[in-house]
């Protein structure tokens, strides 16, 4: 009982709102990418209802349980740049050979979310060549906007101009307000495929993970390495930025059990939302720091709704025109893949010529003896910076620095991490 009153002490329609926000942005704009993954992977009606039901009751329950039992408001979406990469990756390979490789990937992410190893490892990987792996990802679905634009110049134009005039207006609301847009003008033009399901609860389909080692150096190395260095870890710096300490081991690895559990039903990976959670987590869900989790409660509850109605809603998305989806998954993944531009270029010459090599290798689409290219971008990129870096000589320390060195124990191989 006293949680409860806890609860209802501190709703307000401020955080509620602004976690129901959050989740529809997620949905107005990376959910594309999510559908995109799914029909490349050539899944049918009900596997594709099955994924978004996976990925949305994994939000839903995680972001619920975690913001309740910490009291942050703890986001929880599914990775969009990992479903970007299954676009590209998924092509070739069965997808009990993806599922498999998903749930290894999962498994992987809360091994190494609840041992601490999760950053210990991320700061000896050149920030630089994982955010070059994430453009290079990215960057081919921001282009291909312009062919779509060629194809049908209404619906891409309204799209793309009401994304940009909604940045300067709106900034947090510009994906939404694109998505209203394009799909009014695809209504007004007649451009609407008919839809041939009504509303109606959507149930899980299970398949049976296979273990491909092609599969899984292809899709699960990449998606485990593009979900923790590209999501878990701004999460957990957003947090960080409004005041929290969250504790990483709890975060992570319980958020990467669930997205195991929930693999074989499609689930590809959740993980700690970056972006969108900047609406539930900062002064505009609530001036109290402390009444915010409310919000991480009500995103979850519009996570768990909609993956309940999981199948009317992917037959009305997949009603849209294509020109449409293009256009939207391409500005909705504009901000993401700035960022990974503006990353990938932030080191010295040397770490910026093996960020270089990993964007052109990993945009490249070249796929190897069954492996895809982010895998290869990242191997290249870190086989560059290896060799440029091998003969760099070491600065001496100042004779201050050397004494306090000499006198301090010696650490251990790997540091524990701050938060336990």
């Amino acid at each position: 009982m006293t949680a409860r009153r806890s609860v209802l002490r501190d709703l307000s329609a401020s955080a509620l709102v602004a976690g129901v926000i959050s989740a529809l942005v997620n949905y107005s704009g990376p959910f594309l990418i999510v559908l995109e993954a799914t029909r490349a992977a050539g899944l049918d009606k009900a596997q594709t209802a099955s994924w978004v039901w996976a990925v949305s009751i994994g939000n839903g329950v995680c972001s619920i349980a975690l913001s309740l039992f910490t009291r942050m408001p703890v986001i929880v979406a599914w990775s969009t740049p990992g479903a970007a990469l299954l676009i590209a990756s998924l092509g070739g390979f069965g997808f009990s050979d993806a599922v498999g490789a998903f749930l290894v990937a999962s498994v992987a992410a809360a091994v190494f979310g609840y041992t601490g190893w999760f950053g210990w490892l991320l700061d000896r990987v050149p920030a630089p060549v994982l955010q070059a792996l994430l453009a290079g990802i990215l960057l081919p679905f921001v282009t291909t906007a312009a062919g779509a634009f060629k194809a049908a110049p209404v619906l891409v134009g309204s799209v793309v101009l009401t994304y940009f005039v909604g940045k300067l207006l709106f900034d947090r609301y510009a994906v939404l307000a694109a998505l209203i847009v394009g799909i009014l003008v695809a209504a007004a033009t007649g451009s609407f495929k008919a839809m041939t399901s009504g509303l109606s609860i959507t149930g899980p389909v299970f398949t049976m993970p296979t273990f491909d080692l092609a599969a899984l150096v292809s899709i699960g190395l990449p998606l485990f390495i593009v979900t923790m260095a590209s999501q878990n870890a701004p999460g957990l710096a957003l947090l960080r930025s409004e005041g929290y300490r969250p504790d990483d081991r709890l975060l992570v690895g319980s958020i990467s059990t669930v997205s195991a559990l929930l693999a074989p039903f499609g689930n590809h990976a959740i993980n700690i939302a970056a972006i969108t959670a900047a609406i539930a987590t900062g002064p505009e869900s609530h001036p109290d720091r402390n009444r915010r989790y409310v919000a991480g409660l009500s995103a979850g509850a519009a996570y768990l709704l909609v993956g309940v109605f999981g199948g009317f809603l992917v037959d009305g998305f997949q009603s849209i025109p294509s020109e449409t989806i293009t256009a939207l998954a391409a500005v909705a993944l504009l901000a993401s893949t700035l960022t990974a531009l503006k990353g990938a270029m932030s080191g010295d010459a040397r770490t910026g010529t093996a960020a270089l090599t990993t964007l052109a290798v990993t945009m490249s689409g070249v796929v190897l003896i069954g492996v895809g290219s982010a895998f290869w971008g990242l191997l290249a990129g870190s086989v560059v910076h290896l060799l440029l870096n091998a003969r760099t000589p070491r600065r001496p320390r100042p004779a201050s620095a050397r004494t306090e060195a000499d006198a301090a124990p010696a650490p251990d191989a790997a540091p524990e991490p701050a938060n336990r």
